[in-house]
């Protein structure tokens, strides 16, 4: 049984999705939520599922490890970044390199690096006069939204979208596509 780590800082919509994906899977199920924010919603819906959530500070992520320590220690198998909002430290990328995955929610290269997230993604978007817009899952590496892209979907955009309606689009793209991404990824590695 593959082990799956989801590190997610709001809401959890997508952590969600990707655990009762997983919920009675023969091949992976979802072991720890990490989240930086102690108010976060993904911590209720973990509790919900069942699911160990951990939560940590900036300092305990980047100037211990903690973190690092944990996800060896549990052999976790696959770190996915569901809406998590820190850069991922080097050491964690040297551990686990080729075995975090990240969701973006444009077609990168396009709208991504630091400041390019949510709902500031889909406003960047309207305001380019996009004519499509999408989701990226892409591993993970030391530079925001930079790391090799596996995999995108596309949505169109129309002159009558906003950001909001964008963001809809995108997040049912996301909801579709990133679980299947994630059991592919886990089911080569079987």
């Amino acid at each position: 049984m593959k082990r799956i780590a989801i590190f997610a800082s709001g809401s959890g919509t997508n952590a969600e999705n990707i655990a009762r994906y997983f919920e009675g899977s023969d091949l992976a199920e979802v072991t720890y939520i990490l989240t930086n924010n102690p108010d976060a919603g993904v911590i209720a819906r973990a509790r919900k599922l069942g699911i160990p959530v951990v939560v940590f500070d900036r300092t305990s992520f980047y100037k211990s490890d903690r973190i690092l320590d944990l996800l060896k220690k549990t052999e976790i198998d696959l770190i996915v970044l569901a809406g998590f909002m820190m850069l991922v430290p080097n050491k964690l990328v040297n551990a686990f390199n080729g075995r975090i995955v990240n969701i973006h929610p444009a077609l990168l290269p396009k709208f991504g690096g630091k400041g390019m997230y949510g709902s500031y993604v889909h406003e960047a978007v309207v305001a380019a006069g996009e004519t499509e817009s999408g989701i990226t899952i892409h591993y993970v590496n030391e530079q925001y939204d930079e790391g090799q892209i596996i995999f995108q979907a596309r949505c169109t955009v129309t002159a009558d979208d906003n950001a909001e309606s964008v963001a809809e689009k995108v997040h049912q793209l996301e909801y579709e596509h990133f679980p299947k991404v994630i059991e592919t990824l886990l089911a080569k590695d079987n």
